[in-house]
């Protein structure tokens, strides 16, 4: 278990180059490894510790009791769910069978570390494509200008070769990373929709109850007292009943009723709690960032700013001159080649860029 959590901080380990912004990591870094971290623990505890234990009076085995409500699920009654604890019922959910009696049943519980891992690999598909479609492009561009210690300064003969073969891309491209920038956008809409769908693939998993999980869950304390229990053990039941159906001696179909303790729903009930508020913040931030986008797509202005908020080395001169000469996903390019290249190297090549774009000399 320790080796299997330990592996898992190689996903924090940050690349050597930076082709997409935080929002973006946080999807497919932070939640990727969250979710599988979950998921590990949840199939620790699933099928290396005992999931289930359940009591009845008659003579069934314990085991073989346990093992049958685990495969055939068990259930809670839903009219128990609000009468008083230690009077009219011995737990939230729990009674005594009544003709008509509305049961839920719950089979969640074996599927929720499957669930888990299905989601961080559904977190991970838009860096997927991403990654794909970028291709080392912004790597190769950036060449070694990453580094403090290498300057894009031409030299007394007015010689640099890597200066020149980056600027003379981006001169000659102008115009021509339509593609490049629009993939990326829709990676950040693919992650925006990621993410709402799974609040409400969540929401389906957990028999409609997810979506209004965490407000239920701050709004405890303003419950009656006396009808008061926890709203998680409602999704997560901690203590649940399970019927259990066999040949009695004279060969006719008896009736067990056992009451079932899930252990493992302790540890279900934090997860989901947790998923409950970081998903919606996800959700919000990255609508946010979606409008971010949206905003630098039509006004230029934003355009400028932005880039100039980001290296403020930059002669605001020349970058005014390389971005009137520029669209939108030219900007894209130049925010992460910014974002990869030390300021004053980020400076020089703008500069040269913006010599090239107005005298159209090259060396």
């Amino acid at each position: 278990m320790d080796k299997l959590f330990g592996d898992l901080k190689g996903f924090f380990k940050s690349g050597k180059c930076v082709i997409d912004s935080f929002i973006f990591r946080l999807h497919y870094r932070f939640t990727l490894v969250t979710l599988i971290a979950f998921s590990i623990a949840v199939t620790g505890r699933q099928y290396i510790g005992d999931p289930i234990d359940c009591i009845s009076r008659d003579d069934i085995p314990n085991e073989l009791l346990d093992t049958y409500c685990w495969i055939h699920t068990t259930f809670s009654v839903e009219s128990a769910w609000h009468k008083e604890v230690g009077k009219e019922i011995p737990y939230p959910g729990v009674d005594k069978h009544t003709p008509g009696e509305t049961r839920k049943y719950h089979a969640y519980y074996q599927w929720v570390c499957f669930v888990l891992f299905l989601q961080a690999l559904l977190f991970y598909v838009p860096r997927y494509l991403w990654k794909n479609i970028e291709s080392h492009r912004i790597q190769n561009l950036v060449q070694e200008f990453h580094s403090p210690i290498v300057s894009a300064e031409k030299d007394a003969e007015g010689k640099n070769e890597n200066t020149s073969l980056l600027v003379n891309y981006l001169e000659e491209n102008l115009g021509n990373h339509t593609f490049y920038g629009s993939m990326y956008a829709l990676m950040e809409l693919f992650n925006f929709v990621n993410v709402v769908g799974q609040i409400y693939l969540m929401d389906v998993f957990l028999g409609g109850e997810f979506t209004t999980y965490g407000v239920k869950v701050l709004s405890f304390s303003e419950w009656d007292y006396s009808l008061r229990y926890d709203p998680m053990i409602r999704v997560f039941p901690r203590m649940t009943k399970c019927t259990f159906h066999r040949y009695g001696s004279s060969g006719d179909v008896q009736k067990h009723d056992a009451m079932c303790l899930i252990p493992i729903n302790i540890l279900n009930e934090k997860i989901y709690i947790f998923l409950w508020f970081w998903f919606i913040i996800l959700a919000v931030l990255s609508a946010l960032e979606l409008l971010y986008r949206a905003i630098a797509m039509v006004l230029p202005s934003f355009r400028y700013y932005v880039l100039h908020a980001k290296c403020k080395r930059v002669d605001p001169g020349d970058l005014q001159t390389v971005l009137d000469h520029s669209d939108r996903d030219d900007w894209f390019v130049l925010s992460l080649l910014c974002k990869n290249m030390t300021p004053s190297n980020f400076k020089i090549i703008i500069r040269e860029l913006a010599f090239h774009l107005t005298d159209g000399k090259s060396d």
